[in-house]
């Protein structure tokens, strides 16, 4: 556990989102291993299904990881008023009901896959292989749900390691699972998905074990767990806006994928290719966002509102930074970051124009992001959720959409940075305001 509301504003979030950050790399190297031995191995269809694959996957999971937020931000509060009868309340909650929504969500994908993947216009020659990885991969959610929903709970009291030593394992069991499926068995696509749902249950359980002996608050007697329902009201209260904001920039993706999937599968393994590389380059922001977020609500449980601001513009500051290294790695190397996942010319010249058009806004996206994670931090997630609605479904998928038929593929990436500019304007305007200071959820004496 770690106090946040104590010490030098950067340091304390720098220090906090790192192994958040580095976490995440190997979390998403699942995806990405999976993605350049499939591509490499298996051919760019093969390397399409997966990506055809993942907006889906990422509908599901999403509302859960949205959720979460609610738990994290209340046990911050809870823990820096020093109220930990109330934080282990929570976090017995939040087992309970993430326990019961992994096992619906299971059977949601389960049932669900085909007509969904049909609706997105797959391609026909990628169509099976997506629906066997897509049915492996939900058959696992359970496990993916229980180390989020972890990795949750450790972000609200303060630490951001423990989870990280055995998300490191998972991720090599991974790549070598994925070498012996794919190369050694012959299982293609579905070794791929084989070798994500192991890691992932090795991870959650382990991470699990572990903390169960090593912290008191993670020691339940299953006899005499409790689920409160007034702690539950409040956790849906602020975490529901950021999971439906989370489900609609799930189904925005897919609204975005069938956008692409009109242009054939050479496009789809483009889009495939370049998202797994963007999707390292918004881990900076996004973590630094977290980790804000948790400090906002520790320092607001705690009276402390003027370390908000100062925490609020060093962690702005961080993230434009980084954003602006990766803007001129993407700029320089797109064409060799795509080559890693695929050889196909045309998949190399789509997907290095993908990293060129959005690249070049990762600062746009870093100031959206971290001012977002001032509000999610303060309780105020409905605002942030309007805001990200506004600018997905009025102006990335239209203008996407739009501009597709005037530029080909290069018109679906432009509406991607002009929607992050508007919805990052809309954010700050809002900031700037200060009603967010006025949402803690728990009451709060200045100190």
């Amino acid at each position: 556990m770690q106090n946040l509301t104590k010490g030098r504003e950067a340091k304390l979030i720098f220090a906090f989102a790192l192994p958040m950050l580095i976490g995440n790399v190997f979390q998403q190297l699942y995806n990405t291993v999976d993605s350049i031995i499939v591509g490499n191995t298996l051919g760019k269809a093969a390397l399409a299904a997966v990506g055809a694959s993942f907006p889906l996957i990422f509908l599901l999971v999403s509302l859960i990881i949205g959720l979460t937020m609610g738990s994290t931000v209340l046990i911050a509060q809870f823990y820096g008023a020093g109220r930990l009868d109330q934080v282990k309340k929570t976090i017995e909650t939040t087992y309970i009901f993430l326990f019961v929504a992994a096992l619906i969500f299971t059977l949601l994908g389960l049932v669900t896959s085909k007509p969904l993947l049909k609706l997105l216009k797959t391609p026909a020659e990628i169509f099976p292989l997506a629906q066997d990885y897509l049915q492996i991969i939900f058959a696992g959610l359970i496990f993916t749900f229980g180390f989020n929903t972890i990795s949750a709970i450790l972000r609200g009291l303060g630490n951001s390691k423990t989870p990280l030593y055995f998300l490191i394992l998972s991720t090599l069991l991974n790549i070598v699972l994925d070498l012996v499926f794919i190369l050694v068995f012959g299982w293609g696509v579905a070794g791929a998905a084989w070798a994500t749902v192991i890691a992932q249950a090795v991870s959650f359980l382990l991470g699990q074990f572990y903390l169960a002996r090593r912290f008191e608050l993670f020691r339940f007697d299953l006899k005499k767990i409790a689920f409160d329902w007034s702690i539950f009201r409040t956790t849906i209260k602020i975490g529901l806006p950021t999971g439906i904001q989370q489900m609609l920039v799930a189904t925005g993706m897919m609204a975005l994928s069938r956008i692409v999937n009109n242009f054939g599968t050479t496009a789809v393994a483009a889009y495939t290719a370049a998202g797994r590389i963007d999707s390292f380059a918004s881990m900076p922001a996004m973590n630094l966002s977290a980790a804000l977020s948790a400090f906002v609500g520790q320092n607001l449980g705690a009276g402390k509102p003027e370390r908000v601001k100062r925490g609020y513009l060093s962690t702005l500051a961080m993230a434009g930074a980084i954003a602006l290294a990766t803007t001129l790695t993407v700029a320089l190397f797109g064409r060799e970051l795509i080559a890693l996942f695929n050889t196909d010319p045309e998949v190399i010249s789509i997907g290095a124009s993908y990293l060129i058009i959005v690249g070049s806004f990762y600062p746009i996206f870093a100031w959206m992001f971290i001012t977002n994670g001032v509000l999610r931090g303060a309780g105020d997630t409905l605002i942030p959720m309007l805001f990200s609605v506004f600018s997905l479904w009025l102006i990335r998928v239209p203008v996407s959409s739009l501009l597709a038929q005037r530029l080909g593929t290069n018109g679906i990436w432009w509406g991607i940075p002009i929607a992050w500019t508007i919805g990052a304007l809309l954010g700050f305007g809002y900031f700037l305001s200060g009603r967010w200071k006025r949402r803690s959820i728990i009451p709060t004496t200045k100190k």
